[in-house]
């Protein structure tokens, strides 16, 4: 399955992400995904919300997805990590 339309948010600016999600709704994307994992939880967050106020008032959040992976380290260990996926759609 193609991922064209998933932005993964990791330590780059919030204004880096936006200008990817309005990037992929110019290149005629319907919904496009915001994905984001532990601390970047909040700055993916932010993306969404910038981009609904500020750039792209046609869109809006259709889905909101939250749960736990699990990620095993270096030396074996597992730890839980918190993620979060933001669907956002353009508006009918």
């Amino acid at each position: 399955m193609p991922e064209d339309n998933v932005i993964y948010v990791g330590n780059k600016p919030v204004m880096s992400y936006v200008l990817a999600v309005v990037t992929q709704f110019n290149n005629g994307f319907d919904d496009v995904v915001i994905k984001a994992r532990g601390r970047a939880i909040s700055r993916a967050v932010d993306t969404a919300e910038v981009v609904k106020n500020k750039f792209m008032p046609n869109v809006e959040v259709k889905d909101l997805k939250i749960g736990t992976e699990v990620i095993e380290g270096e030396g074996g260990d597992k730890a839980n990590v918190s993620s979060m996926e933001i669907t956002m759609k353009t508006k009918a």
